[in-house]
């Protein structure tokens, strides 16, 4: 059930042989209601892939579900509405039968279009039965403003009237997107976007399940789960949700940013695409990072800063290794602290600061960046004294390092220090064992010093960095 990989469908073709199967017909509210209701009580994980909402978002829409409403899920930008709504058709029976060739994918038990009810009651049992995936079950819109009532609901269909229909045979009607996924879920995603008008004809869609076209009013009992996606600031800013439509909803679920910071570094780990080693440590930093910027007063938290920033970030200081190795001919590709600053130079543009702030962008993010590396090399070193090492930058050892620097050329120039472990010691806080994993925790080690001001550090705008 948690899985769109498909099996074979049943072998069965016809009406009659499928009523000899037994089985028995339910709708999409009470597919999602069972199957929910059975995962749950095996213990089985109904939402794989999601993180950070098992105690917040999760519990309120699975209520929303039990109870058959439809949902719409409000949160900021990057919060992961899209992805939950997409895996809501895993909740779907694997397999359902259709009326073959069916317009809207009725059920052999329950034809609700003029075709298929004149189909039905001309062939009976030999009514021919085709399989349809819960994959195929799951309609999704992004919500336009040049959407229009025939792409959701419906139009006149000119090549039908041209075939000898008349304008009064209900069968000249196109249908859209929701009476198209009759019998499975249809997810518009940023409906404050979709025009007013528009979000009136999905009401009697929604309620009455009536469909009205140009003056057609056609009573078609669809068995629709409808979810949305919005922005809470769309209500005010690009548009709005109509009340009406508001009320026809019967669930609204607030979604969030990760809540702790074993939350934002799954979520990166799990959305990334890394060409290269990236460290606990780094992930960390950048974890940190895109708090710090949810929680500073110059950014601008109406927009919001995305879960895709963080993963963009980490993405972006793996690409720096890999240019690195390559360029440099290094064995392997690992990101060190040296890639964090390539961060600022691409992404500054995915955030949005608050207009007092406009011309500051740079520093402000140069400070919460420091800030962040400071904080994790506080919470992986502490309790490891690094005084030798400043001791021995004191008597004029100097460490040179930078974006084109090989690991071995930096673990080549660190200085002697006598019998002790303290390299072993700052290499095991960071589980580094191969020379790029070495020299990034070499280079945590020096920066955290340097933030904290016990030595020296001289970067040119290439990123070439001596710390002395």
């Amino acid at each position: 059930m948690t899985s769109l990989d498909r099996t074979d469908p049943p072998a069965i073709n016809t009406l009659g042989q499928l009523r000899a199967s037994g089985h028995e017909h339910r709708s999409v509210r009470q597919e999602l209601r069972a199957n929910l209701l059975a995962a749950l009580a095996s213990g089985e994980d109904p939402w794989p892939g999601i993180q950070g909402f098992d105690d917040t978002v999760l519990p309120q829409l699975e209520r929303a579900l039990l109870a058959g409403h439809d949902v719409v899920l409000l949160g900021e930008r990057g919060q992961g509405k899209t992805r939950l709504l997409r895996t809501l058709p895993l909740l779907l029976d694997e397999w359902t039968p259709v009326i073959e060739g069916a317009e809207l994918g009725e059920h052999p038990y329950d034809p609700i279009t003029t075709e298929s009810i004149r189909r039905a009651t001309e062939l009976g049992d030999d009514l021919p039965v085709a399989w349809r995936h819960r994959s195929e079950r799951y309609a999704e819109k992004l919500a336009t403003p040049d959407t229009s009532v025939a792409d959701l609901v419906g139009d006149v269909d000119p090549m039908k009237v041209a075939q000898g229909r008349s304008l009064g045979d209900p069968e000249t009607i196109h249908f859209g997107l929701i009476p198209r996924a009759h019998r499975g879920i249809v997810a518009i995603n940023e409906l404050p976007d979709l025009a007013e008008r528009i979000q009136v004809a999905m009401l009697n869609v929604m309620e009455e399940k009536d469909i009205q076209i140009r003056g057609y009013l056609l009573r078609l009992p669809l068995d629709v789960l409808v979810v949305a996606s919005a922005n809470p600031e769309d209500y005010t800013n690009r548009g709005r949700i109509i009340t009406p439509l508001k009320d026809r909803f019967g669930a609204q679920v607030r979604t969030h940013y990760p809540l702790d910071l074993a939350g934002e570094v799954a979520v990166i780990e799990q959305e990334s695409n890394f060409v290269a080693e990236v460290s606990a440590s780094v992930l960390e930093v950048i974890a940190r990072f895109t708090r710090a910027l949810r929680e500073s007063s110059a950014v601008d938290q109406r927009s919001g800063v995305s879960a895709r920033f963080a993963i963009a970030a980490a993405e972006t200081v793996a690409a720096g290794a890999l240019h690195r190795a390559t360029v440099t001919g290094e064995g392997t590709a690992v990101a060190r602290v040296v890639d964090l600053p390539d961060v600022l130079d691409v992404l500054t543009g995915k955030v949005e600061f608050e207009s007092g702030h406009e011309g500051r962008e740079r520093p402000v993010l140069e400070h919460l960046l420091r800030t962040s590396i400071a904080d994790t090399v506080r919470g992986t070193l502490a309790g490891v004294d690094l005084g030798l090492l400043v001791a021995a930058i004191q008597d004029g050892a100097q460490i040179e390092t930078g974006p084109r620097t090989p690991a071995d050329e930096v673990l080549a120039q660190l200085p002697a220090i006598g019998e002790s472990d303290l390299y072993d010691q700052i290499d095991g806080r960071l589980e580094a064992t191969s020379p790029g994993e070495r020299a990034n925790a070499i280079e945590f080690a020096l920066e955290g010093l340097y933030l904290a001001r016990r030595i020296g550090k001289d970067a040119d705008e290439t990123g070439h960095t001596t710390y002395g």
